[in-house]
């Protein structure tokens, strides 16, 4: 009779219930529950793995560019990390709130490690979550306007509750990716949450999104009452000879 409960729950997709029924089984520790005990170890093993699997499909979905955590970012003092402001935004309120996060700071300091690190707790906590390097996201665009795919990735765009822009900046927007820049950030406003990571100081982003009307539209949506981490300091690169923004 196990046999055949076993094999039901495994193509039932139970698998949960499934590997803690058999691991049970296999030691003998059916026999320590009662009926209530086990089947509320069973369900207890069901939700947890339907938990974890939730988890691993929004971290695969987001397309982080490396694994990160909250638990592993360094507040050296140089760096001018505020620890409890990460650990604020770790409990990832501000995307509840609509709000924006923006990260700035030389090369190889860590900002996408921080941005990634967000982006991963967010997902645990049940958020839609997508990761992009600005330049490959607008050279995608500039792909699907010639294919006609353009208004089906914006909708991804959108339906994703914080997107993280990272490398913001590292090129002048084009008059196309300037109006595509526009119609994200108008869609997102005060629905869902932004990070941007950049080298260039937020006073520098006016000159890089260029067409002052457009680039004053963008920036008062991106910077009113965002949240803002500003690192100093030497390129954890050139200190610990690790890879550009996988420092943290």
């Amino acid at each position: 009779m196990n046999t055949s409960t076993l094999d039901k729950l495994r193509k039932m997709k139970f698998f949960g219930m499934f590997h803690a029924f058999k691991s049970s089984m296999e030691t003998g520790k059916t026999n320590d529950y009662t009926a209530d005990e086990l089947l509320a170890h069973l369900v207890d093993a069901e939700w947890d793995d339907r938990q974890n699997r939730r988890i691993e499909r929004t971290i695969l979905y987001a397309r982080f560019r490396s694994k990160a955590s909250i638990e592993d970012v360094h507040y050296h003092a140089d760096r001018s990390i505020d620890r409890n402001q990460i650990m604020r935004l770790a409990d990832c309120t501000f995307v509840d709130r609509f709000e924006n996060l923006l990260i700035t700071g030389s090369t190889g300091i860590g900002k996408s490690y921080i941005a990634s690190a967000v982006g991963y707790q967010a997902c645990v906590l049940g958020y839609r979550v997508l990761y992009t390097s600005t330049p490959k996201l607008f050279a995608k665009l500039k792909m699907a306007k010639a294919d006609g795919s353009y208004m089906k990735e914006l909708a991804k765009i959108e339906r994703q509750q914080l997107l993280i822009l990272d490398d913001f900046g590292i090129q002048p927007f084009d008059a196309q990716s300037r109006a595509a820049l526009m119609e994200i950030i108008e869609d997102r406003h005060g629905k869902t949450s932004l990070i941007i990571t950049s080298q260039l100081p937020v006073s520098k982003w006016f000159e890089v999104i260029g067409e002052k009307t457009i680039a004053d539209a963008i920036l008062d949506r991106i910077v009113h009452d965002a949240h803002r981490i500003e690192l100093k300091g030497e390129s954890m690169r050139r200190k610990r000879n690790v890879e550009p923004e996988n420092s943290h």
